[in-house]
């Protein structure tokens, strides 16, 4: 039997792809915004802190970063639950586990980044007398985001494209949308590829308004 691809049966049930794909970029803000506070405030640790407490910040991040996401998804979704006692929806427990996910991650871009501000720019702040707090946050901080931002733009759209597991524990996102037009419709070679051009735009337009704001930030370099 021969397939025709018809689209008509994707454009009827477009408003779950629409409302996905606006929860999937919510993931995608929330987490990345409860990542950074993670990665940054453990990459200060790591490079300023106790040697015991920088190990604890290296057993953590190649924990997460040797075990895949979809694993850490199950864990936290049915784990949690059942060994703490704490109950989280699956859009909370997905927010939670890919929040964790991308800290592991930024802790390295930023521990980078952190290293790499140049001393001199911190001895000038010495020399005014500011104290290691306002260095971090006037000084360090400020550096540092420059030196790291090309990173964050790769670090950013990856994570978006990760949303999509959250399918696997029903979260209703851009994915999960598609898989309920395939099983209702039977119209799986339509709806993958109207989704995949979904990703590969929103990719794309996140990458832009990166460049952009690397363009404002740093505007002697070209990106």
């Amino acid at each position: 039997m021969t397939y025709h691809i018809n689209f008509n049966f994707v454009w009827k049930y477009a408003d779950k792809l629409y409302w996905g794909l606006l929860l999937s970029i919510e993931l995608a803000l929330i987490s990345i915004a409860i990542g950074c506070v993670i990665g940054f405030g453990l990459a200060v640790v790591h490079n300023d802190g106790h040697p015991w407490l920088r190990r604890a910040v290296s057993a953590y991040v190649e924990f997460i970063r040797n075990v895949p996401l979809l694993l850490l998804i199950y864990l936290v979704f049915y784990g949690i639950p059942s060994v703490g006692g704490l109950t989280l929806n699956a859009t909370e427990s997905f927010v939670l586990t890919l929040s964790v996910y991308s800290g592991a991650y930024l802790v390295e871009v930023f521990r980078a980044g952190l290293a790499a501000v140049p001393k001199g720019v911190v001895d000038a702040g010495k020399a005014i007398g500011l104290t290691a707090w306002q260095r971090l946050i006037h000084v360090r901080f400020p550096t540092m985001i420059r030196i790291v931002l090309p990173s964050l733009s790769n670090a950013f759209i990856s994570l978006f494209k990760d949303t999509s597991l959250a399918s696997v524990i029903a979260v209703p996102e851009l994915t999960f949308g598609a898989n309920w037009i395939k099983t209702n419709t039977f119209r799986a070679v339509e709806v993958w590829i109207v989704v995949a051009g979904v990703y590969l735009v929103v990719g794309y337009a996140l990458l832009a308004a990166l460049r952009l704001l690397e363009r404002v930030l740093m505007p002697g370099r070209r990106t």
